[in-house]
């Protein structure tokens, strides 16, 4: 049965040495790696394609639960393409696998756990932010755009749509610039 590992960091800061060591330990002929978010599948190319060229009798291996997923929906939408292929997946950290009905219930609950911890992870942070912006440290991402540029380009008669896909910013971000120029009332901006 060929096992196939699949790592996971959410920044580049984060090393995947560790987990890359311990999924060729554990028999992973091939082991695909990268950085993203685990809260959802979107962007995850490397996942994507060890879906892709899973056969029947192959295992998927990861370190831990949480490196393949944080929503309990996607991990169980995996385990359900896992199994309608024929394939499994193992989790190294707690020593679990999908090949038999003892272990899809574990894998449930482990899910269910990533998620509330992500959930956990983003009260956190909004609290963090909002102490921040309550002492007023917090102001938010530095803009991309000068609002002066975006206003000059309305000025010059461009529209709001074609400004906005130019500096590559929402419509509403244009419109905000527009307003804060102090200048709604100018039919120039229309």
């Amino acid at each position: 049965m060929p096992r196939i590992g699949y790592a996971r960091v959410s920044t580049s800061s984060q090393d995947l040495d560790i987990q890359k060591a311990k999924l060729k330990a554990a028999g992973c002929e091939i082991v695909r790696a990268e950085t993203g978010s685990g809260a959802t599948r979107d962007g995850r190319s490397e996942l994507a394609t060890v879906l892709e060229f899973l056969r029947a009798g192959d295992e998927l291996v990861v370190h831990r639960l949480d490196r393949l997923g944080r929503s309990t929906r996607d991990v169980l939408n995996l385990v359900h393409e896992l199994d309608a292929k024929g394939a499994s997946l193992r989790i190294l950290e707690p020593e679990v696998t999908t090949a038999g009905d003892m272990g899809r219930m574990v894998i449930t609950v482990l899910g269910m756990v990533a998620d509330m911890e992500l959930k956990f992870i983003r009260d956190r942070q909004r609290a963090g932010i909002d102490a921040a912006k309550g002492k007023g440290v917090y102001k938010g991402r530095e803009k991309r755009v000068d609002d002066a540029k975006i206003r000059n380009l309305a000025l010059d008669g461009m529209s709001k749509a074609q400004i906005a896909r130019e500096l590559g910013v929402s419509r509403m971000t244009v419109y905000r610039a527009i307003d804060a120029g102090g200048t709604k009332g100018n039919t120039k901006f229309r």
